[in-house]
């Protein structure tokens, strides 16, 4: 397992009942190299949106135990953040709660000459993605193992 899985999963496992205590959604946690600094981010949701009081509330709360178990070798920022309204899918309970909305699918390799589709989610399951491709309104499945991301697609200019 690598360090930043293994940082993830012990992350996980310890701010879970602070984020579930306070009524929020754990959505994601990643631990990522930019540049050459290191951030953990935590990546908390509710009904109605998260707030910035509700970032500090689980930040300040989950600080306590990163000193006290120290399970971190790097030098880190650690962030307490909303996934936002372009959220990335990861997860089957993520997907699961995108039926019906509208997303990207990000290939890794180009189908139909093209990486980039816009749809409305469908379907899905442990191994394809099923979609209604916006451009074509053909319904549409993609492998997972040729996905290289799953996002929400916000539509600022169309939506109300």
């Amino acid at each position: 397992m690598s360090k930043a899985k293994s940082y993830e999963e012990k992350t996980e496992t310890l701010i879970a009942p602070i984020v579930e205590e306070h009524g929020f959604e754990l959505v994601d946690v990643e631990y990522v190299k930019e540049g050459s600094d290191y951030f953990l981010r935590v990546y908390i949701d509710k009904e109605g949106g998260i707030t910035i009081d509700d970032c500090v509330l689980v930040s300040r709360q989950f600080n306590e135990i990163l000193d006290r178990e120290d399970y971190i070798n790097d030098v880190y920022t650690f962030e307490v953040s909303s996934p936002g309204v372009d959220r990335v899918l990861k997860k089957d309970k993520d997907l699961n709660r995108s039926i019906g909305k509208r997303i990207l699918i990000k290939t890794y390799n180009k189908i139909e000459d093209k990486k980039e589709f816009y749809g409305k989610l469908v379907s899905f399951d442990a191994d394809t993605i099923g979609f209604t491709d916006e451009n074509t309104n053909e319904d549409k499945s993609f492998a997972r193992k040729d996905i290289s991301l799953i996002r929400l697609a916000f539509d600022f200019d169309n939506e109300k």
